[in-house]
């Protein structure tokens, strides 16, 4: 028998497929807008996220049993931030100029739906192990599309890619600029995030015909 059952391996699975919190629940699009012009912005926000997720997870699950019931939100929202703080000191100690980069968006992950909605609907009704499980599961779905829209987005809208130039130069005009290429402008812009999103659902329900009828 494996470290992981059948059941435990579809909370890690399913999150990043056929529940996925951005393409199917709908959660956590502001950060997909706000960050995903620059690649490793949305590493480090997923990153950030999936440590927020799996400890938040584990630690509401933890004292589930003795939070009252009419405060479990500020219970929740006490954790995440702490949390939070944490993330955001470690980046301003040794990635200060991403810290910067990233500012308020760091600090809103306390209201990310995707975080509070786990805890909510996960945490409080399940052991720590599952729940750990069930944060990674739901920040690993949330940071590969985070990723992919960051990719895109940097790659045709800087040319470059973790801030290095991987169709050419534009100024020098080598690589693809040499036969005319142009960045496109408005990949940089937070509306096309939405459209590359947009484009994932698609593929993703395209490829899956019961998410049609769901």
């Amino acid at each position: 028998m494996g470290l992981l059952s059948k059941k435990d391996s579809k909370l890690i699975l399913d999150p990043l497929a056929d529940n996925n919190p951005i393409t199917i629940q709908v959660l956590g699009i502001c950060s997909a807008l706000a960050i995903t012009a620059q690649l490793k912005a949305s590493i480090v926000m997923s990153i950030s996220v999936l440590f927020v997720m799996g400890v938040g997870n584990v630690v509401i699950s933890l004292i589930r049993n003795i939070i009252p019931s009419k405060i479990r939100i500020i219970v929740q929202l006490t954790v995440v931030a702490a949390l939070v703080i944490i993330v955001d000191l470690v980046l301003k100690a040794f990635a200060y100029e991403l810290s910067k980069e990233l500012s308020v968006f760091v600090g809103l992950i306390i209201t990310n739906c995707i975080i509070m909605g786990r805890f909510e609907a996960f945490a409080l009704g399940n052991g720590p192990w599952r729940s750990f499980l069930d944060g990674i599961g739901n920040a690993a779905g949330y940071g590969v599309i985070l990723i992919i829209v960051g990719f895109f987005r940097e790659l045709l809208g800087s040319g470059t890619l973790l801030g290095i130039k991987v169709l050419g130069d534009p100024i020098e005009k080598t690589g693809l600029y040499a036969i005319g290429y142009e960045n496109n402008g408005f990949m940089l812009l937070s509306p096309m995030a939405l459209i590359v999103v947009g484009l994932i659902i698609w593929v993703q329900r395209s490829r899956n015909k019961a998410l049609i009828e769901d």
